[in-house]
């Protein structure tokens, strides 16, 4: 099992993802011999994961079932234990995009936090790609150390235990991108500058406040950088459901606005007491999720 190659079967020492439900998942350890404790009962590793395939649907001890799927980095961060706030899908494919990530590039990022974004840069950039990440907190950076070796990640990432602002990111004139999530980003622009390649390259930044954005752009821009914008991304879901709608009556049908009297059909139309008609419509939500931060945006010119 690793997180940026598929697996058919399962085996000892792999992450699965058990699937209870739409809104209930868990992540768990293969081991054997141990058992792992849900509302549908016991499953036993060694009995009901070791060497089944991915997707199997495994029946419980009280009779109910649940299914084992592969971990990807989208199911991770839904699932992850929380060491940080979080990047959740809808910013992460936002900054893979904005980035230009692909296989081969090398991404600098900082802070590692819970290692969502993380896991979604090594799925984009493997085989032959590298994330250099650093954490400010020792024990989270030992924790995302653990978590890459677990995952069988750790030849594609690189982890610092170190101050980003005062320190940098221990490369330099490497980085196709960088990536900045920590409280003062505009302290960072400068190491971020010389951890990029000479060729240029991309830089984001996300930040729930505005000010911090202000002053983010402005280090940005006496550093020369170009093509600088800030976004901010709202998920706006729409529900599909069954709608009742009113047949409206447009009056006697009529052969054309050209007709005589004679060639009007004079016939009534039939009532047949079908006053609405039920579809399958999108309604926009009630609620939705709101602010999460901006992404500010920006390009290394060309040395």
């Amino acid at each position: 099992m690793s997180f940026v190659e598929y697996s058919e079967l399962i085996q000892e020492g792999d992450v699965v993802i058990i699937f209870l439900g739409h809104d209930s998942m868990m992540p768990i350890k293969v081991q054997s011999g141990a058992q792992t404790q849900t509302r549908f009962g016991a499953i036993r590793h060694s009995s009901d994961l070791i060497g089944q395939r991915f997707g199997t649907k495994v029946t419980c001890s009280k009779g109910g079932w649940v299914y084992v799927l592969h971990p990807t980095p989208e199911l991770w961060t839904v699932n992850l234990p929380h060491r940080t706030q979080i990047l959740y899908t809808t910013d992460i494919a936002n900054i893979t995009l904005m980035l230009d990530l692909k296989p081969g590039s090398v991404v600098c990022e900082s802070g590692t936090g819970s290692g969502s974004l993380s896991h979604s840069i090594l799925r984009t950039i493997a085989p032959t790609g590298h994330l250099h990440t650093v954490e400010f907190h020792a024990q989270r950076a030992e924790k995302a150390i653990q978590e890459f070796k677990e995952h069988k990640v750790s030849h594609l990432v690189t982890v610092r235990n170190q101050d980003v602002c005062a320190e940098g990111f221990g490369i330099t004139g490497v980085a196709d991108a960088v990536f900045l999530d920590i409280p003062s980003p505009w302290e960072a622009v400068t190491h971020a500058k010389r951890a990029m390649k000479r060729k240029g390259g991309r830089l984001c930044s996300f930040s729930p406040c505005i000010e911090q954005v202000q002053k983010t752009c402005e280090a940005l821009l006496n550093h020369g950088f170009e093509e600088i914008c800030t976004l901010e991304v709202l998920l706006r879901v729409h529900d599909v459901r069954s709608v009742t709608l009113p047949l409206p009556d447009f009056g006697p049908e009529e052969c054309g606005t050209n007709s005589t009297p004679s060639d009007l059909n004079q016939e009534e139309v039939p009532n047949t007491g079908n006053t609405s008609v039920i579809c399958r419509t999108a309604t926009p939500p009630r609620e939705m999720a709101g602010h999460t931060g901006y992404l500010t945006f920006a390009t290394k010119p060309r040395d």
